[in-house]
């Protein structure tokens, strides 16, 4: 071979190579791309709730799919129900409570909040009740779960009315379907109900009283266990980015475009097809710690909670990886 030849010879082989280079590290920076994708389950519990919409949103639209996460939604009826999933094993996270979170921690088991919701939480009266202010309802039966949000709302209402819970009698009803059919069938003078029970309610000739949006008050949260937060913070991430791309779904599309959609799998009754009413939906952010600290006090001095938690015990700050 010529020297002429021998250098076409290795250049073509020097090129050969560098595109065999350039092939393999493009594959293995493929890998490392699908690697990463790799994420692990999450398991969510949620309450027929408007706060709960989102999740549907991000998995029925495919949006947690996007983001290569696969979400096991669960639903349930009542706050108890949901809490004992929690503490089994059973969840990573749920659609809850500042309640929530602190008589878990107070019980030595340990979630963290790692945002806020929208929910709303209204007093209804029954429409045969002759009910036209919250002091109307002193001696009569009013409707609440024990020791939940719904409690702690319709206390503020009290509150805030100048009256005690003593004031009023309280009707424990854990599971929010039945309470309000009892609301409905006249069974009761009042309840406190989340959305879409209390529009439902209403649309059914209920009449509204006050609730939280009124009070100011939002005490509803997203949390996860502590495994979770520790073991699923890139999953958790995953999860905050398709749910707000959910918020921005239900805030700029048009109702009936998604209605049958969020009746169906919130569970809610079909008259929540006309009955619903949406709130406007924030990105996932943190709690006011004025709302922690209210809920605190309150379960405090009812002495629910042997400790007074700060906010940093029950708060943890995982957004900022959700917008990387």
């Amino acid at each position: 071979m010529n020297v002429s030849k021998w250098k076409k010879f290795l250049c073509a082989g020097a090129a050969i190579a560098a595109l065999l280079a350039v092939g393999g590290c493009g594959s293995s920076q493929d890998q490392a791309k699908s690697s990463a994708k790799e994420l692990q389950p999450l398991s969510v519990g949620l309450m027929p709730d408007t706060d709960s919409l989102p999740f549907i949103i991000a998995q029925e639209k495919g949006y947690f799919a996007d983001e290569g996460l696969k979400v096991d939604i669960q639903q349930f009826k009542s706050a108890m129900d949901r809490d004992s999933a929690l503490q089994s094993g059973n969840l990573d996270g749920a659609v809850s409570d500042m309640l929530a979170v602190a008589f878990a921690k107070d019980g030595g088991f340990d979630v963290k909040v790692t945002s806020m919701t929208d929910g709303s939480y209204k007093l209804i009266a029954g429409k045969d009740a002759g009910v036209q202010s919250v002091k109307d309802l002193k001696g009569k039966d009013v409707s609440v779960s024990r020791n939940t949000i719904i409690e702690y709302v319709t206390d503020q209402i009290l509150v805030h009315e100048g009256m005690q819970d003593s004031d009023i009698n309280k009707v424990i009803i854990p599971q929010i379907p039945t309470r309000l059919e009892m609301l409905q069938n006249g069974k009761l003078a009042a309840a406190t109900l989340p959305e879409p029970m209390a529009s439902i309610a209403v649309h059914n000739g209920c009449r509204f009283v006050t609730g939280s949006d009124e009070l100011g008050i939002n005490p509803g949260v997203i949390l996860f266990t502590e495994k979770a937060v520790s073991g699923k913070q890139a999953e958790i991430a995953a999860m905050y980015r398709a749910y707000n791309r959910a918020v921005d779904y239900l805030n700029n599309t048009p109702r009936d475009e998604y209605i049958d959609l969020v009746v169906e799998k919130g569970g809610f009754p079909p008259v929540a097809k006309e009955a619903l009413k949406l709130p406007t939906y924030h990105q996932a952010q943190l709690p006011k710690e004025q709302d922690v600290t209210d809920c605190i006090q309150w379960l405090r001095g009812k002495d629910l909670i042997k400790d007074s938690y700060q906010y940093k015990d029950l708060v943890t700050d995982l957004l900022g990886k959700a917008s990387s």
